[in-house]
């Protein structure tokens, strides 16, 4: 069971969201290329160097998202029922995800997380960051993964059955965008989006070596 956040760390944790909200915010009225990072500090209110200190890059303020979710898929295998494979809690965690409309699953019509979307995608820079952000989540992934399959395996095991699943979720987010930017509601698409899933899914191995 987790302890609750003390009182300094959730200051820490507000001040990071409030930087990536103004940030983010400005970026959107001005172009991710027009926003010097002192104007977001101070319109944050906080000083340049504390701004670095909670996003390294400026893309960092815009794609931090993407490492933070990162970290999910690794707490989804860890934390599993008994008898549960890793790839059934990220399917499940995906369907949950897109119940929810999470737009990590990109199966999202809001207008602000396309807004969002659109600034990502459109911006050179914070493309190849989203790109590094997925890379290092394979490799976090990998690493639960090598624990949870346990010995037995190929070393390689973990870190192919990784990248299949960061390319699964990718792909599919990508096809649900597609769909909604093409006009749909997010209601519309999620029959769609569902079975997508179950079949993408069902396209990985349950167990280790296995064919699913």
């Amino acid at each position: 069971m987790s302890e609750p956040m003390g009182l300094r760390e959730r200051k820490k944790q507000k001040t990071r969201q409030t930087i990536s909200d103004v940030a983010i915010s400005l970026f959107l009225e001005h172009g991710f290329d027009h926003v010097p990072v002192v104007d977001i500090a101070a319109a944050a209110e906080v000083s340049k160097p504390t701004l670095f200190k909670y996003f390294p890059t400026k893309e960092d303020l815009v794609v931090h998202r993407f490492a933070d979710h990162g970290t999910v898929r690794c707490a989804v295998v860890t934390g599993r029922p008994a008898g549960v494979s890793p790839v059934d809690a990220l399917h499940r965690h995906f369907l949950a995800g897109l119940a929810d409309r999470d737009p990590i699953t990109g199966l999202n019509d809001e207008e602000d997380v396309l807004a969002f979307h659109t600034l990502v995608y459109s911006t050179p820079g914070l493309v190849a960051r989203v790109a590094r952000y997925l890379a290092e989540a394979e490799d976090v992934l990998a690493a639960a993964l090598r624990d949870a399959l346990g010995g037995g395996q190929r070393g390689i095991t973990a870190a192919l059955l990784a990248g299949q699943v960061v390319a699964t979720e990718r792909i599919l987010a990508s096809e649900n965008w597609q769909r909604i930017v093409g006009g749909r509601t997010a209601d519309e698409v999620y029959p769609e989006a569902v079975a997508d899933a179950d079949h993408a899914f069902g396209l990985l191995p349950r167990e280790p070596g296995g064919a699913g």
